[in-house]
């Protein structure tokens, strides 16, 4: 885990003050700056040390073979792995010919902050070489959010106390060495060095790359310009190969003299295009950027930000480093999806090569539930996406016998992606999940155009699956059997809940744009009989319950398998996975993550208010959390039955995943689920924000320790503010008509004009539920002061923070 201390604590920023070696690869994930469409891991700009080098393009990937011991039909056949793409990052420096690297010499000062308002990484140095020359080195690096295609570094040397040579390498490096990614032989002989030369060039002040993919048929450009300002004389040389261009500029500085390099950088990538316009495309990129220049891309950034804030800021008092992370966490995510712009929002964002860079269904149950409310475009263009590989998931389906469409569980391009076909193929929960996010984004934007161009296709095409997937029984229900849903330590299981809730809606869902939407419908065949029998589905729907426990039983017969013996199970053999064999797992009581506990936050409509007090209960104590997805969700349906202060540990978890490195791999990228979730625990959780069948409802209430949450958020063409103590809670449109809505299931209606003010009713009063021993969330204890941060960091200029900001 990450000592924390190393983080310093403040609202608004996220800092190191020492470099640990030892966690270098954690903080690289949690310093990575995106836009959606550039990854940038947060290396340091010399290059060296560094854990995990990473540059990343949303969508490029490398096609890798999938082993099996024993294939069989409709196993895929390939894999896809996201790529390292040529690194724009890299500006080495020599200081009196001494190579500039921090594990050496004698460092004298650190910092390095993520700047949440600004957009922006800064890092601040002060090093002595061995030789003993001493210099200042400061850099600020930004993806633009603005400008989809630029990145852009700001890079100061200034010696201190002596005449010093100063040599500075500027860099595009392709096919860097990266540690193994695969164990598979084959695999990791294909992503060694994947990137073959198609053209470099260099003049003046300017390079460019490019490369395409040896077996995906991929092409990437990559281009860098500068501008160079320096107090005393230097020169500069430019020069390229296949896999490199460099600048090297040369000085000699006296002290107080300063050599500044702005480098801006451009990226672009195609399946289709020729060399040349993906060439122009970069070109055109870098010469933009150097006419908007580094003032204009700084601000361009702030006021991206600052609207974003303004809108969608969460604001806690009462615990200063859960203010801080949760706005971590809604950056993060912003970050993912931001300028995707119709690709994938990956599971570890562009942050990191965690989970071969794929996408999965925790896209739109977890990110795009809190893009849909502060950043509706990106979850628009990440549903566009879906939409893009609706073709492959219908083939997906013929393959599987089925109807309609398939979606793939983890992907980058459309392709199944998993070797392992009972968490993959049978996860067929990823269609309902989409059906989900579709019927969500459109309730809350009322995007017509969406619906008829990608919506209602969507919701027609994953309905028929599930149509052809279940049957109705003897007794007129309908069934979906031999099915895998979210928890993943059971399996091809009869009548999921979470599955056939899920399931519900998205047929319920079709039928309803089938008639709203007739012309979109008829072109896709859909008929008065077809609608008819996907009403039926939805209305006959079995929904098992254990009536000798009164609880739901996750899917049909699970409240009668052998309960997991806990007690007997070490601590070091969690996550149980890496332990214990599948069989064992799918044959026992044991929940990997929240999936009933999840079907009873997204269709709460569907359980009575007891029943999901005595679920939560039972499934407390069988749950492990072997996932990061799980805590969020716990941390939602916790404090709806009144466990508040157990709803706050877990809340903490899901902030915390990555700053604390709880699941102990942020090192190959941050977890975007669980940092959309924090906000979910946030909004639904302690605001009680519920959006079933397109009506937003609030039922809020704070733990102990919180002494006031406040949020935004957009919905149907307004935004709203809400702001909770522990007294009452005050609700206001701060743009848009009135809005309906209710409060503690009191109804009321909520204007610009006048400020709704109501109180909160106290939470029921419950024991505490028990976790399998060991297994217990930690509990948050009393929360850290601010730190703030260094003067040695060099500000970026900005105008005031965004209105209702914490101070």
């Amino acid at each position: 885990m990450i000592p924390h201390p190393a983080f310093s604590v403040d609202p608004w920023s996220v800092g190191e003050t020492e470099l640990n070696l030892d966690v270098l690869a954690q903080a690289e994930s949690v310093f990575a700056l995106s836009n959606g469409h550039i990854g940038l891991r947060g290396n340091l700009d010399e290059g060296e040390p560094h854990g995990l080098p990473g540059t990343y393009l949303n969508g490029f990937y490398e096609v890798r073979p999938l082993p099996y011991a024993e294939a069989g039909y409709g196993y895929p056949e390939d894999g896809q792995t996201v790529v390292n793409v040529t690194n724009g990052k890299i500006i080495r420096l020599l200081v009196d010919d001494e190579p500039f690297d921090m594990r050496y010499g004698r460092l004298l000062a650190h910092e390095r902050v993520l700047d949440l308002r600004a957009g922006v990484l800064r890092r601040a140095t002060d090093w002595e070489s061995p030789a003993r020359r001493r210099v200042r080195v400061s850099s600020v690096r930004l993806v633009s959010f603005v400008q989809r295609s630029v990145a852009a570094i700001l890079y100061e040397v200034e010696p201190v106390d002596a005449s010093t040579r100063i040599v500075v390498q500027s860099q595009l490096e392709a096919n860097e060495p990266m540690p193994p990614m695969s164990r598979d032989p084959r695999a990791a002989a294909v992503l060694a060095a994947p990137l073959e030369s198609e053209m470099s060039v260099a003049r003046d002040q300017r390079a460019m790359l490019a490369h395409s993919t040896r077996a995906s048929g991929l092409r990437m450009a990559a281009g860098m310009d500068h501008e160079i300002q320096c107090t005393g004389r230097y020169g500069s040389l430019i020069e390229s190969g296949p896999d490199l261009a460099r600048l090297t500029i040369t000085t000699d500085l006296e002290p107080g003299q300063t050599l500044r390099i702005v480098k801006y950088l451009g990226y672009a990538w195609s399946s289709r295009r020729s060399l040349a316009s993906v060439r122009d495309q970069v070109d055109a990129a870098v010469a933009e950027a150097h006419h908007t220049g580094w003032e204009r891309l700084l601000a361009g950034q702030r006021d991206y930000l600052d609207q974003f804030w303004r809108c969608g800021d969460v604001e806690l008092d009462g615990d200063a480093e859960l203010q801080q992370a949760v706005r971590f966490a809604l950056f993060h995510t912003l970050q993912a999806g931001a300028r995707a712009e119709r690709r994938a929002i990956p599971a570890k964002g562009l942050t990191g090569p965690g989970y071969d860079g794929h996408a999965f269904w925790d896209t739109e149950t977890y990110v795009l539930q809190a893009l849909t409310y502060t950043a509706p475009d990106a979850a628009g263009d990440a549903l566009r996406w879906r939409h893009s590989i609706l073709d492959f998931a219908r083939e997906r389906a013929r393959l599987l016998n089925l109807q309609g469409a398939a979606f793939p569980w983890r992907t980058i391009r459309g392709h199944e992606c998993s070797a392992y076909w009972p968490a993959g193929t049978a996860a067929f929960h990823v269609n309902a999940d989409i059906a989900d996010a579709v019927a969500r984004y459109h309730a809350a934007s009322e995007d017509d155009d969406f619906m008829r161009e990608v919506g209602t296709e969507l919701l027609v095409e994953t309905a028929r699956l599930w149509r052809s997937l279940g049957h109705h029984d003897a007794d007129g229900m309908f069934r979906i059997d031999g099915v895998t849903g979210p928890d993943e330590y059971s399996a091809l299981s009869d009548n999921n809940v979470y599955t056939n809730l899920m399931a519900q809606r998205n047929l319920r869902a079709a039928a309803e744009a089938a008639e709203q939407y007739p012309d979109p419908a008829a072109a896709l065949g859909v008929d008065h009989e077809e609608t008819a029998g996907w009403r039926d589905a939805a209305k006959t729907m079995l929904v098992p319950y254990d009536e000798r426990l009164r609880v739901n039983p996750q899917s049909e017969g699970f409240t009668r398998h052998e309960k997991w013996d806990f007690a007997n199970t070490p601590e070091d053999h969690y996550p149980l996975l890496l332990h214990y064999t599948y069989f064992d797992l799918y044959r026992k009581q044991v929940v990997k993550q929240a999936d009933l506990v999840l079907a009873m936050h997204l269709r709460g409509d569907a359980f009575a208010e007891d029943d999901k007090a005595r679920n939560f209960a039972y499934y407390e104590a069988l749950t492990v959390r072997d996932s990061s997805l799980s805590a969020c969700t716990q941390a939602v349906m916790a404090a709806e039955v009144g466990h508040l202060d157990l709803a706050y540990d877990y809340f903490a978890e899901a902030a915390l995943m990555d700053l604390d490195d709880l699941e102990h791999n942020t090192a190959d990228g941050v977890h975007i689920a669980s940092l959309a979730g924090a906000w979910i625990a946030a909004v639904a959780g302690f605001g009680g924000m519920r959006d079933h069948d397109g009506r937003l409802t609030f039922t809020p209430r704070l733990p102990p320790a919180l002494r006031r949450l406040s949020f935004g958020l957009g919905f149907k063409g307004r935004w709203i503010r809400v702001e909770v103590t522990h007294d009452q809670a005050r609700y206001r449109l701060r743009s848009g008509p009135p809005l309906q809505t209710s409060h503690h299931g009191q109804p009321m209606t909520v204007t610009t004009e006048e400020e709704s003010v109501l109180p909160i009713p106290d939470a029921p009063a419950r024991p505490r539920p028990s976790q399998p021993p060991g297994r217990e969330p930690a509990r948050r204890r009393a929360p850290l002061r601010w730190v703030a941060p260094s003067a040695s960091v060099p500000s970026v200029s900005s105008p005031n923070p965004p209105e209702g900001a914490t101070p």
